[in-house]
């Protein structure tokens, strides 16, 4: 039996409420701009951890999760922002 991996499925999962909180900043707030820079940092997390278990060597393992790493900063970032 194969373990979960638990980075995938919370990033994922964040991935899934990212998606919903996207669509709640479009449709209520009407908010066009940063909603769009938080639907792609944080649905881009999840991605870049997949390719990163598919890492074809140690260092292309590294590179990708390092990239889910700065798209989580970027995320943070984001939700952290004072634009009006």
């Amino acid at each position: 039996m194969k373990k979960e991996n638990l980075i995938a499925v919370k990033s994922f999962k964040f991935a899934k409420r990212i998606y919903l909180l996207y669509k709640f900043l479009l449709e209520e707030k009407k908010e066009y701009i940063l909603s769009k820079q938080i639907l792609r940092s944080g649905t881009s997390i999840g991605a870049n951890v997949e390719e990163a278990i598919g890492a074809q060597s140690k260092k292309d393992f590294i590179s990708k999760l390092s990239i889910a790493y700065k798209k989580a900063r970027e995320t943070h970032y984001w939700f952290n922002s004072k634009i009006s």
